[in-house]
């Protein structure tokens, strides 16, 4: 596990070197090139020929034009809001007092107390009738080793 771990450094090391090699390359390089253009004095340029703006296909923004009266957003008074807003809360709030309200009935809870001996009472008779079959098993393995 070690020897791999030092591989891994070994590599990363190497990596490491190429590229600060690689950048002290890109960085004479850059260096010379910025000293030959600072030492060559600047050349008088041509007069070029006005080059036409193209025209724009897609106008974004609309400076200068009138701006248009943007509609309202349709909006509820408040007191139309609040009463939306608290009659959704007490449904929910009344549906959940409900459910639990519901799920602790003395009905509820002794048909689940019900369900949960029976699933009890099987279980144990399967267990016992394991137990029977092993032990079956297990005497007629002894009676088998015990005759040979």
């Amino acid at each position: 596990m070690v020897w791999v771990l030092l591989v891994a450094t070994g590599l990363l090391a190497v990596l490491v070197g190429a590229l600060a090699w690689r950048v002290r390359g890109l960085e004479r390089t850059l260096r010379s090139t910025l000293e030959r253009s600072l030492a060559e004095p600047a050349a008088p340029a041509a007069p070029a020929e006005p080059v036409p703006a193209p025209q724009p296909q897609f106008v974004i923004t609309r400076v200068g034009e009138p701006e248009e009266p943007v509609a309202p957003a349709p909006t509820v008074p408040a007191p139309v809001f609040a009463d939306l807003l608290l009659k959704e809360t007490v449904v929910q709030t009344a549906s959940l007092l409900h459910g639990v309200r519901r799920a602790l009935a003395p009905e509820t809870r002794n048909r689940i107390r019900f369900h949960v001996r029976q699933e009890v009472k099987r279980s144990r008779k399967q267990r016992r009738a394991d137990l029977r079959d092993f032990r079956r098993e297990w005497a007629a393995r002894q009676r088998e080793g015990t005759a040979a």
